[in-house]
C-alpha cells in the first residue's frame, strides 16, 4: 500500500493497517497516532519525524529492504578485504626482519615486530583503542579496525554465514599477499593471519556487548541501519513493538517514553542514540520483563514501560522512574528508597514490603496497588498523589529493624477497608518543616511568623512541633495550609527566611529578635 493511500484512510478514519506491505514507504512528519501497523511490512520505511503516539508495531517487520541488505553486505565484504590490504605492510616488516644483508634493517624489522605483538596483547585485553599509539602499530590496528567493523556490520546485517565469509575474505587476502610479498612466507603468513582474526575476535567481542569495544559496535550498528526503518525523532509515546523485529531500525531521538517492548526481536541492532536502551541489562529487562532481585540502582528510567514485569526484590535505589508505567508490576519487597515516581502509573502494582523510604511521589497514580508491610519514611507523597482503592493492612513508618514503628501500632490489629488512606491524608495536606540542626528556636519562630504574614491566602495554621533524630536534636513543624496553597513554595519561602535569619550579624539579629517579642517566646 502506498503511503498516499494509507494517509488518505487514515483521514477518512481508518486506523487498522495490520499486515500491510509498507516497504520503502515514506511518512516523515505525518500524524498517524493510534494507527495500527501489527505485522505490517515496514522494512526501510520512513517514519522520521512522524507522530505515533498509541501506535501499534506489534509483531511488525522492521530494518532493510533485501537490495540494502545485499549492498550493505557486499560493502562489508569490500572493507574486509581491505583489511587483508594491510598485511603488505606487515609482509615487508618480516622481510626486513630477515635481512642479514643489513643490521639496521633486521633490527628494525624485529623491534616492530615487538611492537605489534606487544599491541596484539594489549587490543586483546584492553580494546582496540589502548593499542594505538606507534606509528609501528597504527597500521595494524587500522586492518584490525577494518575488519572488526566489517565482521561486526555483516552480522548486524545479514548474521553469521555472512560473517563467516568476510573474516575467510580477509584471511584468504592477507595471507595471499604476505606469500606474496615476503621472502619468508610461513612467518608472513603467521602474523597476517594473526592480525586478522584479531580482527574477526574484536568484532565478535563488540557485538557481544564488552565495553572495551562499544565503540566498534556503534560503528557496526550505524553502518547496518543505512537504508532501514527510520523512526528518528518522531514521537513514539505509549506505541507498542511488542514481538516486532528491529534489526536496523534508527531509533535516534525519538521520544520513547513507555514504549512495550516486551519479546521484540533484535533491539541490541537497532540504533537508538541516547536512550535508557543503551545499557544491555535494561533491554534485556523491558524484553523479557524479568528484574527479579536485579541492581537497577541509580540509572535514568525516565518513561520505561515496566507492566507487569516481575520485580521481586529488585533494587532501584535512587533511580529514575519518572513518566514510566509499573502498571500490575510485582514490587514486592523492591527497594525504591530515594527512586523518583513522580508522574509514573503504579496502578495494581504489588509493593507488599517495599521500601519506599523518601521515595518521590508527585501526581503518582497508586490507584489499587496493594502497599501492605511497606515502608513508607519521609517518602514525598503529595496531594496529587493517587490513592483510590489502595489496599493495605499495615504499613511501617521507618526503615529501622529493631523499631520499624508499625501503623497500626497494634501487631495484632489490621486498617480496615479504606482506613489506611484515612491515615495518610493528613500527612499528604500537612506542610512539613524539617530541620536537620536547631541552632536558635528563636530564629525558627521568627522564619515561621514571617511565613505567616507573607502568605495570607495559604491560611497557615501550626498543628504540631515535633523533636525528631536519635538525639532529639532535629526539629519538625506541621502546618496545615488551604487546599490550593502551593507546599512547595511555601517550603523553599520559609527556609529562605530562616537562611537569611541565620547568616545576619548578632546584634541585627537580636535587634529582630526584641521587636517580635512575645510571639516568637510562646513559639520557641
Amino acid at each position: 500500500m502506498k503511503a498516499s493511500e494509507v494517509l488518505r484512510r487514515y483521514k477518512d478514519g481508518r486506523r487498522d493497517f495490520s499486515g500491510e506491505c509498507l516497504r520503502g514507504q515514506s511518512f516523515k512528519g505525518m500524524s498517524l497516532a493510534g494507527a495500527d501497523f501489527s505485522e505490517a511490512d515496514i522494512r526501510g520505511t520512513n517514519f522520521t519525524n512522524a507522530y505515533l503516539r498509541d501506535a501499534k508495531f506489534c509483531g511488525a517487520k522492521a530494518g532493510l529492504q533485501r537490495r540494502w541488505a545485499v549492498f550493505l553486505v557486499l560493502a562489508s565484504w569490500l572493507l574486509s578485504a581491505l583489511s587483508g590490504i594491510f598485511s603488505i605492510w606487515i609482509s615487508l616488516l618480516v622481510e626486513l626482519a630477515l635481512d642479514t644483508s643489513s643490521i639496521e634493517n633486521s633490527t628494525a624489522g624485529i623491534a616492530s615486530l615487538i611492537v605489534l605483538t606487544v599491541f596484539l596483547i594489549v587490543a586483546i585485553r584492553k580494546g582496540l583503542a589502548a593499542g594505538f599509539g606507534t606509528a609501528a602499530v597504527a597500521v595494524a590496528g587500522a586492518g584490525a579496525l577494518a575488519l572488526a567493523v566489517a565482521l561486526a556490520a555483516t552480522v548486524a546485517v545479514a548474521g553469521a554465514l555472512a560473517a563467516a565469509v568476510t573474516v575467510l575474505l580477509a584471511l584468504a587476502l592477507a595471507v595471499a599477499l604476505a606469500v606474496a610479498l615476503a621472502g619468508a612466507g610461513a612467518v608472513a603468513v603467521a602474523v597476517a593471519v594473526a592480525v586478522a582474526l584479531l580482527g574477526a575476535y574484536l568484532g565478535w567481542r563488540s557485538l557481544k556487548g564488552d565495553e572495551r569495544d562499544a565503540w566498534i559496535h556503534t560503528i557496526a550498528i550505524a553502518f547496518a541501519a543505512i537504508g532501514g526503518t527510520s523512526f528518528r525523532n518522531a514521537d513514539l509515546t505509549d506505541a507498542d513493538f511488542k514481538e516486532a523485529r528491529l534489526k536496523s531500525t534508527d531509533f535516534r531521538k525519538a521520544n520513547l517514553t513507555r514504549i512495550r517492548w516486551h519479546n521484540a526481536n533484535k533491539l541490541d541492532r537497532v540504533r537508538l542514540g541516547a536512550s535508557y536502551l543503551q545499557d544491555s541489562k535494561v533491554r534485556e529487562l523491558v524484553i523479557t520483563g524479568n528484574g527479579q532481585n536485579q541492581e537497577l540502582d541509580h540509572l535514568n528510567l525516565r518513561g520505561v514501560n515496566l507492566q507487569g514485569a516481575n520485580l521481586v526484590g529488585a533494587n532501584f535505589t535512587g533511580s529514575v522512574l519518572k513518566d514510566g508505567t509499573l502498571q500490575g508490576a510485582d514490587l514486592t519487597d523492591a527497594i525504591l528508597t530515594v527512586a523518583n515516581l513522580n508522574e509514573a502509573n503504579l496502578q495494581d502494582t504489588n509493593m507488599s514490603g517495599a521500601k519506599l523510604k523518601q521515595a518521590q511521589l508527585d501526581k503518582a497514580d497508586l490507584t489499587g496497588a496493594t502497599l501492605t508491610g511497606a515502608y513508607i519514611e519521609d517518602w514525598g507523597i503529595t496531594t496529587t498523589t493517587q490513592f483510590n482503592g489502595v489496599r493495605c493492612d499495615y504499613v511501617f513508618m521507618q526503615l529501622d529493624d529493631r523499631n520499624p514503628h508499625r501503623k497500626p501500632d497494634d501487631w495484632n490489629k489490621d486498617f480496615t477497608e479504606g482506613e489506611f488512606v484515612d491515615f495518610i491524608t493528613p500527612m499528604v495536606l500537612t506542610l512539613d518543616l524539617y530541620h536537620n540542626r536547631v541552632d536558635d528556636p528563636r530564629l525558627i519562630a521568627y522564619a515561621w511568623q514571617k511565613l505567616v504574614e507573607e502568605n495570607p491566602e495559604a491560611k497557615l495554621e501550626l498543628v504540631s512541633i515535633e523533636k525528631r533524630g536519635d538525639s532529639k536534636d532535629k526539629l519538625l513543624l506541621r502546618a496545615e495550609a488551604s487546599p490550593q496553597a502551593d507546599h512547595s513554595v511555601l517550603h523553599s519561602g520559609y527556609f529562605t527566611n530562616l537562611q537569611h535569619l541565620e547568616s545576619l550579624p548578632s546584634e541585627a539579629k537580636h535587634a529582630l529578635l526584641r521587636e517580635r517579642g512575645e510571639m516568637i517566646r510562646v513559639l520557641a
